[in-house]
């Protein structure tokens, strides 16, 4: 071996110890390192394979763009960015509602109390017995002016019965006959469905005259100074009590008025 060849293959070898780590990995990857640079290039600048280059060696160089870009894996893609959250729209408030009027308490019936009063005039003189316009006269009072007392929720207090007698005849015997007429008006009047444990009576006799009958006097003939009395011989019916009066019906609510119909 001349001494050029071997100072040539020494050089080689030298050049290629001293190459960096680098270049060391790219002759691993199947090319050939250069002196010069990393790589050995060709006359038309393509790199120089070894015969340890296979396509998965080349994909894999650093310089697979250089050296075999069919070969190099696509760049990775850019990470997607994240897609935007949509801006929350505002709730929508709820419309107010119209605020609902507090239902109006029903009325309450209103206590009303009561004083009823009737005169039975004209009993038939000397006698207890009522007569029969008497009788008329209090079913009418009964049936009309005591109704409101007798519906439901009304109460009758009481019912006070009173005898009178004219001034004919004794204190005592007219005491007596205003009591049996005053007990005569009670019993019709719980024949009529009264409660007889609201009933009061009593006989006055001749104490308690009728104002007019003082011009009843004796100069009259006895028939007509016992008709001249005959308002005295009574019974007197009062009656008190409390009267439930319903409450007024509420007025029916007024429609507006149609607005005429507007011409063509």
């Amino acid at each position: 071996m001349s001494s050029v060849f071997r100072n040539t293959i020494k050089t080689l070898a030298v050049a290629v110890a001293c190459l960096p780590a680098a270049v060391m990995a790219q002759a691993n990857l199947g090319y050939v390192p250069s002196g010069a640079g990393p790589l050995s290039l060709s006359g038309q600048g393509a790199c120089v394979r070894s015969n340890s280059w296979t396509p998965a060696l080349g994909a894999s160089a650093e310089n697979c763009k250089q050296c075999a870009p069919d070969l190099c894996p696509p760049p990775p893609k850019p990470a997607a960015k994240p897609a935007a959250k949509p801006e929350a729209k505002p709730e929508a408030k709820p419309e107010a509602k119209p605020e609902a009027k507090p239902e109006a308490k029903p009325a309450k019936p209103e206590p009303v109390n009561m004083e009823l009063k009737i005169e039975l005039q004209s009993v038939a003189s000397a006698k207890p017995e009522m007569t029969d316009d008497n009788k008329k006269e209090l079913d009418e009072f009964i049936a009309k002016e005591m109704a409101p007392l007798r519906t439901p929720g009304s109460s009758i207090g009481a019912v006070i019965i009173t005898g009178h007698t004219d001034r004919l005849g004794s204190e005592k015997g007219n005491k007596t006959l205003s009591e049996k007429r005053a007990l005569a008006v009670k019993d019709y009047v719980v024949s009529k469905g009264i409660d007889q444990k609201l009933i009061f009576w009593e006989g006055k006799g001749a104490k308690q005259p009728i104002p007019v009958t003082k011009f009843c006097t004796a100069k009259m003939s006895k028939k007509q100074l016992t008709e001249c009395l005959a308002p005295n011989r009574r019974v007197t019916v009062e009656v008190v009590g409390v009267y439930m009066k319903p409450p007024p019906k509420p007025k029916p609510e007024e429609k507006p008025a149609a607005k005429p119909a507007a011409k063509p």
